[in-house]
């Protein structure tokens, strides 16, 4: 089996419009959580939100902006980044080996929440002669192939929370078998849209407005955490085959070692010790480490109180008595959950975090819940922190559970 080498990273989200600004944003403990402005925000009991700093008319024009959803907005810049970090030059036999690996959870929300205005608010029978095409799922991948002429494999995964976590370790186990030198894998989403904000609102998951600071109103692991936040972005990483990598003299971001992959099939929202705890020990056994090894965890961390309560009881069963010991953060509690795109952004994140030796904080966690008590790294970031190995978890409404492993290089 061949290492797979991450040579190039592209984000815009709640932050940033690149990797560096996000980071630095997370690192500062500034969170991108807010209240919506749109006029529709009367019509909901969750007004917050976070929104990535993005102008598609800096990017796009004309036809072209009209045949591209936000998600696909999203995606293409946050590839064009990545692919510009690789250093990549295109030839020929380079674009008919590299496969576009993509993930999302809702695909076109913009689109599909405009055609039903348009039909049922309106009464319209006419709706854009691109609404198939803006809204499908595989939008986003397919755009990206075509905008930078790939003809290797373009697969899209679907699997909620941990779409783009999925679509980056599929990426992965596809590199590291010498099928492909290259991969481009992440995920993005574009959520904020009156329909798909009032259909979270009705499952009840959604975070409360802080009174006093809407910002601080997501609080993973905190007793008085209310739910999620939901917040839109896309993340894209370039994976190669290691020698590939370092004969173009390629500068090497991280070294993506383990990918663990579990369906729990036990509830459709709740989630599972069982499940969680094998995706981690998979993860480790893929990367044939041992939990000794692991030096931080990027959590899944949505805030809710299922999920914190399950992940952290998830973490004490695969690492016992060093759980305690163990840096563990949530940066959903600054940039909101991005959905399918958050197990993508999430391992820029962890790749960012071990080349800097800078732990990103759970913010917001003022008073833990007692059931949460491991080292959450708590409302303010650790420098100067000597970590080799790092795990980054999705978890995902239908059970798909996803952990990635990294390494520093």
């Amino acid at each position: 089996m061949k290492r797979v080498a991450v040579t190039g990273l592209g984000l815009v989200a709640p932050g940033g419009n690149d990797p560096k600004e996000f980071f630095a944003s997370l690192a500062a403990g500034r969170s991108s959580i807010g209240v919506l402005e749109e006029d529709w925000t009367e019509r909901l009991a969750t007004r917050i939100a976070a929104r990535a700093p993005f102008d598609a008319s800096a990017h796009f024009r004309g036809q072209q902006l009209r045949m591209l959803d936000r998600v696909s907005q999203l995606a293409l810049v946050a590839a064009k980044q990545a692919i510009a970090s690789a250093g990549i030059e295109w030839t020929d036999e380079t674009r008919a080996s590299t496969g576009v690996f993509f993930g999302t959870g809702m695909g076109g929300s913009t689109t599909t929440d405009e055609g039903y205005a348009t039909l049922y608010r309106d009464g319209s029978d006419r709706i854009k002669p691109f609404t198939v095409l803006t809204a499908m799922n595989n939008a986003a991948g397919a755009w990206i192939g075509i905008e930078h002429g790939l003809t290797g494999p373009n697969l899209t995964y679907s699997t909620a929370c941990s779409s783009s976590a999925v679509a980056v370790g599929e990426a992965w186990l596809r590199v590291r078998s010498g099928s492909a030198p290259l991969a481009l894998a992440g995920g993005a989403e574009a959520p904020l849209t009156l329909g798909t904000l009032k259909a979270w609102e009705a499952l009840k998951t959604l975070a409360t407005e802080d009174p006093l600071d809407p910002a601080a109103s997501c609080k993973p692991f905190a007793r008085d955490r209310s739910g999620l936040v939901l917040g839109e972005g896309a993340a894209v990483v370039v994976l190669e085959d290691w020698q590939h990598a370092r004969r173009r003299g390629a500068e090497i971001f991280g070294e993506l070692v383990g990918y663990g992959l579990v369906t729990d099939s036990a509830h459709i929202t709740r989630p599972s010790i069982d499940g969680q705890a094998r995706a981690l020990d998979l993860a480790l056994e893929s990367a044939r480490v041992a939990p000794d090894d692991v030096g931080y965890i990027n959590a899944h961390g949505t805030g809710t109180a299922a999920n914190d309560a399950v992940e952290t009881a998830a973490i004490k069963r695969v690492f016992g008595a060093r759980a305690k010991k163990v840096p563990v953060s949530s940066t959903k509690s600054m940039h909101g959950h991005l959905l399918g795109a958050a197990g993508a952004a999430e391992l820029v994140v962890t790749l960012l975090a071990l080349r800097t030796g800078t732990l990103p904080p759970t913010m917001n966690l003022r008073e833990p819940d007692p059931e949460c008590d491991l080292d959450y790294v708590p409302n303010a970031a650790r420098e100067g922190q000597d970590v080799d190995l790092a795990l980054t978890s999705s978890f995902a409404f239908g059970g798909t559970n996803a952990v990635l492993a990294c390494r520093r290089v």
